[in-house]
């Protein structure tokens, strides 16, 4: 057959996205001939699967929330928004209903089943102070091709941050591995016994107290571009988490962070999508501190 279990099993119309697979599988939900097996194995012509789909477990139903979304496109298998800085994406601690999936369902639209209850349609993440673009599945169809892309690292992922200093060199590569903090628990960190993550870096302007720094995610790690910025020297302007204690010169009224652009494969048409947003407002001051000279 060629793929493995886990690629195999979220190409069924039942399962949304590896994750759910690779979970059932973990669980072992899933059985070839009778016999558990890894995510990583590889389907033999004759093999026989037992997939047993537990019912979703009971929690909070999703409220509607009246809040104004920037939908840039919508067709009717994805939608790409760009979402607001102090957005959260699903609900969460402290967020039950004040979040981006709270304000889609008050907007009637169709969502995929997705890997939780509470975060239908949700096929990747940006944090509450990052702004910029998120692709959203309507359908179960939509959510796996678009997971896949994910899993494989092929989705075109560009950030823009406002950091404080320079980075040097003014491009590279900064690799390592991230896991929560030690100490400070809503904290990540690169540790020896973190998740591999890759982060590719070009300096598009900088003067002697600020740098616009471009971001391409190789890997997508929670807090991924803030701690390999913060670590290299460089802290993202207004970061609460990882940026100095000491009060700097220039200051943003939020995270300094952006989704600029977002290309992907749709999942019907095969045919590559690129969408790219400006900066909001609130960062505009940021950029024209950088180029008013030019």
């Amino acid at each position: 057959m060629g793929k493995r279990a886990d690629s195999f099993l979220c190409s069924l119309p039942e399962i949304a996205s590896r994750t759910q697979a690779q979970k059932l599988i973990q669980d072992k939900k899933v059985l070839v001939n009778g016999q558990s097996i890894k995510p990583s194995y590889l389907p033999r012509k004759g093999d026989l699967f037992t997939i047993t789909i537990p019912p979703p477990p009971p929690g909070p139903s999703l409220s509607p929330y009246n809040f104004p979304l920037n939908i840039i496109y919508e067709d009717e298998d994805l939608l790409v928004i760009n979402k607001p800085s102090g957005l959260v994406v699903h609900p969460a601690h402290g967020h039950d209903s004040d979040t981006l999936v709270n304000a889609l369902m008050n907007k009637g639209i169709p969502l995929s089943k997705g890997t939780h209850p509470l975060r239908p349609g949700i096929v990747h993440r940006l944090d509450k102070e990052t702004s910029g673009l998120l692709v959203i599945a309507k359908n179960d169809a939509a959510h796996s091709f678009l997971s896949e892309q994910f899993f494989q690292r092929s989705i075109q992922r560009l950030y823009w941050a406002f950091v404080q200093k320079k980075p040097s060199p003014l491009s590279g590569i900064i690799e390592s591995y991230l896991a929560r903090h030690p100490v400070h628990r809503k904290k990540f960190a690169s540790q020896p016994n973190g998740k591999k993550a890759i982060t590719h870096y070009t300096v598009k302007k900088y003067n002697h107290l600020i740098s616009l720094v471009e971001c391409r995610l190789q890997t997508g790690r929670t807090h991924q571009i803030r701690v390999h910025l913060s670590e290299k020297g460089c802290p993202i302007l207004g970061d609460p988490l990882y940026g100095p204690r000491k009060p700097f010169k220039v200051k943003s009224p939020r995270l300094a962070l952006h989704a600029k652009t977002l290309g992907f494969i749709h999942p019907q048409s095969h045919k590559k999508l690129f969408f790219s947003s400006e900066l909001p407002e609130e960062l505009l001051p940021l950029y024209h501190l950088l180029f008013k000279e030019d």
